[in-house]
This record gives C-alpha cells, sequence and structure tokens, in this order.
C-alpha cells in the first residue's frame, strides 16, 4: 500500500493506495486518521499490521474506492510524511565518490569516507521546511553550479523503519568543492530538499534493493540530462546506515533519512531556474519539481 496526504476543502486528508490505482480517503471515514503516525498507532493499539488494519478498515466502513489518479488530479499533494528532522547521508555510491572528488579541491577526503566503515551524515533538514511535491526547489543565487540529488527516503516513527518515498537532495556543487567544511551551506538552505510524492509501506515492499531509481530534468519543454542508478548499488545496507545514524543521535519521533545519490549529472552541467527535476523510483512513484532561484 502507498499513502499520499492532500489538502482538500481546507483539511489535509490521508489518501490509501489500496491496490493498482485504485484509493479511498480515509479522513472522511475516520476524521483522526489525516496523518500516517496516526494509521500507524491505530493499527499498533489493536496489535495488527497496517495491511491487516486497513483490510479491517475497509470491512468495517466500506469506503468508496476511487481511481487514485482521479483524487490527486483534483487536489494539491503535501509532504506525505512530515518528519521533524531530515538527515542524510553521501558518498554511498561509486559515481558519488568519483564526482565528488572531481569538484573538491581535497579529492582524497571523499575515496576515503567511501571506503569506511562510518559514513557521511549530516542534518538536512526540518519537516516544516520541506517543499511540497510540485512545488518549486531552489537553487542558491551565490552559487554557479547547482544540482538536484535523487535518493531513496526512508521514513521512520519510534526508530523503526515504516516506509520509503523519493527524495530530492538540492546540492551546490559549486560550494561544497570550494571546501569540505561549506558542506552545511550546499546542503541546507531555503527550498533545498523535497520528499514525495507518497510513502510506500515497508509492509508492501519484497526486496527495496531492486528497485531502480531514475531522474530527468527538463528546460523548455526539451530533457537536457536523463541518468538512473539501481539500491544495491549502494556501498553500505539502508540497515547499516541507519545503524550509523543513531549512534549517540536520538532521533525524534518521525525521522527521515535520505540515503545517497548514484545519478550525478556531469561537471558542465547546472541547472537553470524554470527547469523542471524528474525523480522516480520503482513502485513509488515520480517526484516532480520546478526550479527557482534562492
Amino acid at each position: 500500500m502507498k499513502y499520499y496526504r492532500i489538502e482538500k476543502n481546507n483539511k489535509k486528508c490521508l489518501i490509501v493506495n489500496y491496490k493498482n490505482d485504485l484509493g479511498f480517503n480515509i479522513t472522511q471515514y475516520a476524521s483522526n486518521i489525516d496523518n500516517i503516525e496516526i494509521l500507524y498507532t491505530e493499527a499498533l493499539n489493536l496489535k495488527l499490521t497496517r495491511t491487516e488494519y486497513i483490510n479491517k478498515f475497509i470491512d468495517e466502513h466500506n469506503p468508496d474506492f476511487q481511481n487514485l489518479k482521479e483524487i490527486l488530479d483534483k487536489e494539491d499533494l503535501l509532504t506525505p510524511f512530515l518528519p521533524e528532522e531530515v538527515w542524510a547521508a553521501g558518498v554511498t555510491y561509486k559515481n558519488s565518490e568519483f564526482e565528488r572528488k572531481r569538484e573538491s579541491s581535497t579529492p582524497d577526503i571523499y575515496s576515503k569516507v567511501y571506503n569506511s566503515d562510518r559514513p557521511e551524515i549530516f542534518f538536512k533538514s526540518t519537516g516544516k521546511r520541506l517543499v511540497n511535491p510540485g512545488e518549486n526547489v531552489g537553487i542558491r543565487s551565490d552559487s554557479d553550479w547547482n544540482v538536484p540529488e535523487a535518493e531513496l527516503a526512508v521514513m521512520l516513527i519510534n526508530n523503526t523503519v515504516i516506509g520509503y518515498s523519493i527524495g530530492n537532495d538540492m546540492t551546490s556543487r559549486h560550494i561544497e568543492g570550494e571546501n569540505p567544511l561549506y558542506l552545511t551551506q550546499a546542503k541546507i538552505y531555503d527550498k533545498s530538499c523535497s520528499i514525495g510524492p507518497c510513502v510506500i509501506d515497508i509492509e508492501s515492499v519484497k526486496n527495496i534493493n531492486n528497485y531502480k531509481i531514475s531522474c530527468d530534468i527538463q528546460r523548455k519543454s526539451k530533457v537536457i540530462f536523463e541518468g538512473s542508478s539501481r539500491i544495491d548499488l549502494m556501498n553500505k545496507s539502508i540497515e547499516n546506515l541507519i545503524s550509523w545514524l543513531q549512534k549517540s543521535n536520538t532521533l525524534p519521533l518521525k525521522s527521515a533519512f535520505l540515503t545517497g545519490t548514484g545519478i550525478v549529472p556531469p561537471p558542465e552541467f547546472t541547472l537553470k531556474p524554470n527547469d523542471i527535476v524528474n525523480i522516480s523510483i520503482d513502485e513509488i512513484g515520480t517526484l516532480s519539481n520546478k526550479i527557482v532561484s534562492v
């Protein structure tokens, strides 16, 4: 199952994509269930899996199933899961190591972190700073080399992985390449992160490592860059990355973790205002955002 959040008649709603292209607005039948955290808690209280809870809910409420596209086309999508904190890992793919070495004035540090047991992990965003799917993400006005980073996003509640989404970890390669100590400025700024369009429940995922990630960038209705990667090309497992994230670091009730990118545009490429970035992951969908200067 997948979960989307929308705003309908000034009310935030949780949409359950039950199977295939069919879904229903669970908030319409249970007004308190307007986000994944509440659904998670309701199922936990009844000692049910979320799949069991949804099946029970359908039996009891007989909700009106609709074509998912019709539901989502009518409303603006919201960030599907609102973490209190968003963290991210870097240099988890070989080509990411290569490109960051190429951009950097101190390239050896990227080889060292790629080959070390300890990964690069950094704070990326708060939930309130996340950009909704379909809205504008930013490139820094003081940087002339900016790229998106297409990543698998891991959703956690009480330190437990409950699902996956798509993350766009916007980055200034100019600033980070100038000096690695500028990483936070290259990564954390207005409109620098988007997650969406939905969360796929971990109960519905057989093997996340088999999923393919792809990214295309459009400028004036033409594709000017496209690339792809696979989650199994990461040099560390998701479980290993999360275990490092949690070392000496108490996470809040809700958190998200971006796992790094294996898709890096070439050095001559930089984003421009009005470009459109589309990031897709098998079974999850496509996260689309337009570029603005901030």
